[in-house]
């Protein structure tokens, strides 16, 4: 019954969120929300008895780890791959009487819940609609790929990218510091967050944030790391975490993402290193082009282009790098929507990023495709062509506002 009573609690809590927001000026949204919140809790419940390998194989044993070794004073030790903040949480839950595959899921949906809030807050202040602001909410928690990363799955993508939503909203409603510092925890909790940190730059040429407000990020990451360091972990080791997992990333190049690999015939004979080497070229080439357009129309970057901007590089970055799976447009789906509810004529966006990142999940969950990844990869490829276009037309294309230049 812990499941259950956590779920109900977070969903009261989504509940408070929504009218100290001030959401419940109207009736309708008031019955609205409670409907959606009980449905959003009610499918994560049946799905929390759920164990993937990756919770049989891992998850479980490292939790088992500080069970048995005295909890957090075994942080010190290394184990798993995740960064130290989740180890954190992990070694806490070692202490309770409450079964840990509940307290994982109930974790992330935590997160699903300060995710959708997340989302809220930039989609009502950069459409300045409450309306807008109150489905982006809602629909971020019944989002297929929100709903099945953490209750299903029991992946703790929900945290990073709750963060990193946090990180872009603040940075529209010119809070500098605050968006520097969820940005930091983003990537604390996750690599995943690189994804979208190269936005930033942008948000530096429209004036959000300063150089001086980037000191906020290493002093953020050094700050959650401390605890670990204390409990005797080498420093460098924690510091450099994400450098030792890149050298332990496979020689593949797609574990069933929608990146552009998917596009490589099954069983093809290629030059593995080249065409990764090309990829990270690729990517990298397209920030540039993005910078240089984005410096010279700068004083063309409002709240909508900024937006516009973290969502195509969320999209772009993962489908030209190589060696992604099928979790790292996660970011990606909620952004797209975010978007979407911002802008109606890209109502397709969610819809073609949700698919291609369903696609990677049928594929692990079921241990089966249910249609080539390159169909994804199609559809990502789109969404990359039409936010390209979108971003154009914000820069270089629309008339100022009231006739006059900006």
């Amino acid at each position: 019954m812990a499941q259950y009573f956590g779920l109900l609690l977070l969903g009261a809590g989504a509940y408070i969120i929504l009218w100290r927001e001030g959401m419940f000026r109207k009736n309708a949204n008031l019955f609205l929300s409670a409907a959606a919140i009980a449905a959003a809790m009610l499918l994560r419940g049946l799905c929390m008895e759920h164990e993937t390998l990756d919770y049989q194989n891992f998850l479980k044993g490292w939790v088992q780890f500080y069970r048995d070794n005295g909890g957090v004073s075994a942080l010190g030790r290394s184990v798993g791959n995740y960064n130290v903040p989740y180890l954190y949480f992990l070694a806490l839950i070692s202490y309770s009487g409450v079964r840990d595959l509940y307290l994982i899921k109930l974790f992330s949906v935590l997160f699903d819940v300060l995710l959708a809030w997340g989302v809220l807050r930039l989609v009502r202040h950069t459409a300045r609609s409450d309306n807008a602001g109150l489905m982006g909410f809602l629909i971020t928690l019944l989002l297929p790929t929100v709903l099945l990363n953490g209750s299903y799955w029991g992946q703790c993508d929900s945290v990073y990218a709750a963060f990193a939503l946090w990180s872009v909203a603040l940075a529209l409603e010119r809070r500098p510091v605050g968006a520097v510092v969820c940005a930091a925890l983003s990537f604390a909790f996750k690599l995943q967050a690189v994804f979208l940190l190269p936005v930033f730059l942008v948000f530096i040429f429209a004036g959000r944030v300063k150089w001086r407000h980037l000191l906020a990020f290493p002093l953020t990451y050094l700050l959650v790391a401390a605890p670990a360091v204390l409990a005797g972990r080498p420093f460098l080791d924690t510091l450099l975490l994400y450098v030792d997992q890149a050298d332990t990333v496979g020689g593949g190049l797609n574990y069933n993402s929608s990146s552009i690999y998917a596009f490589l015939p099954y069983g093809a004979e290629v030059d593995t290193e080249l065409l990764a080497n090309l990829g990270i070229a690729a990517a990298f080439s397209f920030l540039i082009l993005l910078y240089i357009l984005c410096f010279v129309r700068r004083r063309r970057l409002d709240d909508t282009a900024l937006l516009a901007c973290a969502v195509l590089v969320s999209v772009a970055v993962p489908f030209l790098l190589p060696h992604m799976h099928d979790r790292y447009f996660f970011l990606a789906d909620v952004l797209s929507l975010a978007l979407a509810l911002v802008c109606p004529p890209l109502f397709a966006l969610p819809f073609l990023a949700g698919f291609a990142s369903l696609l990677g999940y049928h594929a692990y969950l079921r241990m089966r495709y249910l249609l080539p990844m390159s169909y994804g990869a199609a559809a990502l490829a789109a969404a990359v062509l039409l936010l390209c276009a979108y971003l154009v037309w914000l820069l270089c294309l629309r008339p100022p506002a009231h006739g006059k230049r900006r």
